[in-house]
């Protein structure tokens, strides 16, 4: 079925269960189950449909909320009943979670807001199929001035030059950066690698006055802190 095929089936209106989820929602959204939520989203983006099958269609699928935003557009797509419209509801779901997320970290400085940080870095990498490898950058004062993605990799690796660490770096005037990089294996656990360009990249960043504040990996079964390990 084409993305937005589904989007415009007409089913059933349901709009006094909708107007009761609707005022539930205004008075008590903490109070609505999972199911619940991602039905009335979904409901904004198929306003004549019955959702709720769909959404814990959606759920069982993914394993519940957090799977289920954080899943590509293109595996939502896959689900029978999701057009375009209500793939993008969900994604827009999740984007705005992240904003909050990341908001929170950029409020503060990053070393004494780190649970914040990490909910962040859980949100946005757990998911990932592919290594991808960030540098968190930070001023003097510890708050971050640019959270970029240095590398995208295949299943198994992204590759990482302690030379383009550094030279963005410079490039930025940061005084101390963060390494973070998830394992699509989903176990956090640092490698000989992942410790080897650590030490590296922490050397060469003496010598330019650039401090590395920590090595953070992300798994689906939590992290790491090569830091909270004593390998750096």
């Amino acid at each position: 079925m084409p993305m937005g095929a589904a989007d415009s089936d007409a089913i059933t209106d349901g709009s006094g269960h909708r107007a009761r989820l609707r005022q539930r929602l205004l008075s008590d959204g903490e109070g609505l189950l999972d199911h619940e939520l991602v039905e009335y989203l979904l409901a904004l983006a198929i306003p004549r449909r019955d959702t709720k099958p769909l959404a814990k269609a959606l759920l069982h699928e993914f394993g519940g909320l957090t799977g289920l935003l954080t899943a590509e557009a293109e595996a939502i797509a896959r689900v029978p009943g999701m057009g375009e419209t209500s793939v993008a509801a969900i994604k827009i779901a999740h984007a705005s979670a992240l904003r909050l997320l990341k908001g929170e970290v950029a409020a503060r400085p990053v070393l004494a807001n780190w649970q914040a940080l990490l909910d962040y870095l859980r949100a946005d990498m757990a998911p990932h199929v592919i290594e991808r490898v960030r540098v968190l950058h930070m001023n003097s004062r510890n708050m971050l001035i640019r959270d970029e993605l240095m590398q995208e990799g295949s299943v198994d690796e992204a590759p990482v030059y302690v030379r383009e660490v550094i030279r963005r770096a410079l490039e930025l005037g940061s005084a101390a950066i963060i390494l973070v990089h998830n394992h699509p294996s989903g176990d956090p656990a640092p490698s000989r690698a992942d410790i080897e360009l650590t030490r590296n990249i922490v050397e060469a960043g003496k010598r330019l006055g650039i401090a590395v504040h920590d090595h953070i990996i992300i798994g689906s079964t939590g992290h790491s802190s090569l830091r909270g390990m004593g390998l750096m």
